[in-house]
């Protein structure tokens, strides 16, 4: 399709999301997982992370799951995101939405050629959903795709998505869709870009091993944990700074990369603190907040060599030493 958000909007309009509906999902994510509920007309609902995975916290999911269901307002459909590269466990999430019926939704967007216990990511519940943006380990310049093992949702995404036209000789036309197709440039260049997925994957896992080998002995400096049912394709190298520790906050050591040209970014700021959901319900929130607060994303592309690794690691480190103290007078 011709994004992910696009992928993510038909997807749950293919599961007759619509308004009076609730569709829940983590708050340490980027606006297009929640977005694409918006589009529907329903509400969306914002769940904390677990610290372990930095994904949707399942106890959570489950408690409040077994909550909604006595007072007889279940979700539509749940929608975890596998952040950073990242899959979710998708064994608690599924085992409880099935238990009460509810449709899940996989936002893979950011966890191509990832795997949780062996499996792809993008294979747990109805459909998942991937992006081929230009910032991710494998792209399109813009693009995204759905995939799902049920035929008869695949068909009809494929209809709704070349502007729901119906099978005649002149145009007819039933129902409302979209032109949300790859052009055929485009998905060729995706179709060369799968061959080299593995070795994409493998570039930016090797970059969080040389980022951990020269930062990790900084105190206060935590990177994101890889949880351990999976394979994550560490998509971004994300790191925590607790300033009581290390001397300096966060945003001390993006400035300071800033300054010699090198990009970094805060985590996801929540969607429950963004303007737009003010007021929107949140379960929870303050492992999401803290990571915002402390959370970086380091220059995580596939290209990058041991020099610029090197570089850009040494930038950290001397925004990391205390001042030189004044010359004596």
């Amino acid at each position: 399709m011709s994004s992910g958000t696009a992928a993510l909007h038909l997807a749950l309009r293919l599961l007759e999301v619509g308004p009076g509906d609730e569709v829940w999902c983590p708050t340490l994510t980027f606006i297009a997982s929640v977005n694409a509920a918006v589009y529907q007309g329903a509400e969306p609902v914002f769940f904390d992370v677990s610290r372990d995975t930095w994904t949707l916290d399942p106890a959570l999911l489950e408690e409040e799951l077994e909550r909604a269901a006595r007072r007889g307002k279940l979700p539509k459909a749940v929608v975890p995101v596998d952040l950073y590269g990242q899959c979710c466990d998708y064994d608690a999430i599924v085992r409880a939405c099935e238990a009460h019926g509810v449709a899940v939704v996989e936002d893979a967007a950011e966890a191509i050629g990832a795997t949780y216990r062996d499996k792809a990511a993008g294979s747990f519940g109805r459909c998942g959903v991937f992006s081929f943006n230009g910032n991710k380990i494998i792209t399109t310049a813009g693009g995204g795709a759905m995939v799902s093992d049920d035929e008869d949702l695949v068909q009809r995404a494929r209809w709704l998505a070349s502007q729901a036209r119906d099978p005649a000789p002149h145009y007819e036309h039933s129902q409302v869709g979209y032109n949300y197709r790859l052009s055929n440039l485009l998905a060729a260049v995706g179709r060369a870009q799968l061959s080299v997925l593995g070795e994409r994957v493998d570039a930016r896992r090797r970059n969080c091993a040389r980022y951990r080998d020269l930062l990790g002995d900084l105190p206060g400096v935590t990177f994101m944990p890889e949880a351990s049912y999976g394979r994550a394709t560490r998509w971004l190298t994300v790191l925590t700074v607790d300033p009581a520790e290390l001397g300096v906050d966060r945003e001390s050591i993006r400035i300071a990369l800033e300054k010699e040209n090198i990009e970094a970014r805060p985590v996801w700021k929540p969607m429950h603190l963004q303007p737009v959901f003010r007021g929107s319900r949140v379960v929870g929130g303050a492992v999401s907040e803290s990571f915002f607060d402390r959370g970086l994303c380091l220059p995580s592309g596939s290209a990058l060599t041991d020099t610029d690794l090197e570089r850009i690691a040494s930038v950290v480190r001397r925004a990391c030493l205390p001042p030189a103290p004044a010359p004596a007078s």
